[in-house]
């Protein structure tokens, strides 16, 4: 008898690895948690616990294989993320320094729905590398005899997990003392964090593959 729990312990180890380790979903929460607070922080977050069961769907139903399969369609998904993350470095360089006797309630807040959609297609759009992540999960860690609904199980723990840790990154960085840290030299973070973006772009073009 297959033993899931051992299958799950593996996919739970991978999974954490790869979401504890910087990327673009770190950034963006980071950003959000400094500049938005944490409501606009946490819901961004979900967004990107959401993204995660889109690669777990595809990966499900063998999209990732046609995706990464062919040269075209990932560089297209590679380009697309590139300008997405660009954006986002080119908004983040633009920022200008705060007036804390104003901060935060002359800034314009993302509405919720904003947020999560900025989490999403963070996750998604900004992260084509993930797909590789995730069908490396599904045919190497995950047994391709498992039975879809644990496999969906598998994915929905991930979503959760993802969404959790990144809450818990929203908590962390919009403590009081790191936010008023923050007023004073926010726009420099704002900057750096915007040349990390960038930096994202750049490497996702860097890495797109020229057909032979």
């Amino acid at each position: 008898m297959h033993d899931y729990w051992i299958e799950f312990g593996k996919v739970a180890i991978a999974h954490l690895l790869a979401v504890a380790s910087p990327g673009p979903d770190f950034a963006i929460v980071l950003k959000q948690s400094l500049v938005h607070g944490r409501r606009t922080a946490v819901w961004t977050s979900l967004g990107i616990g959401t993204g995660i069961l889109l690669h777990v769907t595809y990966c499900l139903f063998g999209l990732a294989l046609l995706i990464t399969g062919s040269v075209t369609w990932f560089n297209v998904a590679k380009y697309l993320g590139a300008a997405y993350l660009a954006w986002m470095g080119v908004q983040a360089l633009r920022a200008k320094p705060r007036d804390e006797a104003v901060e935060p309630a002359a800034r314009a807040t993302p509405k919720p729905h904003g947020a999560f959609m900025t989490g999403f297609l963070t996750n998604t759009v900004g992260n084509p590398k993930a797909a590789l992540f995730f069908l490396a999960l599904f045919s190497v860690v995950i047994d391709p005899h498992t039975p879809r609904l644990v496999q969906a199980a598998y994915g929905a723990w991930m979503a959760v997990a993802t969404a959790a840790w990144f809450s818990f990154v929203s908590f962390a960085f919009t403590q009081d003392v790191v936010r008023r840290r923050f007023l004073r030299h926010g726009h420099w973070i704002d900057r750096a964090l915007g040349v990390v973006f960038l930096g994202f772009a750049v490497s996702l073009l860097l890495s797109v593959a020229t057909p032979k």
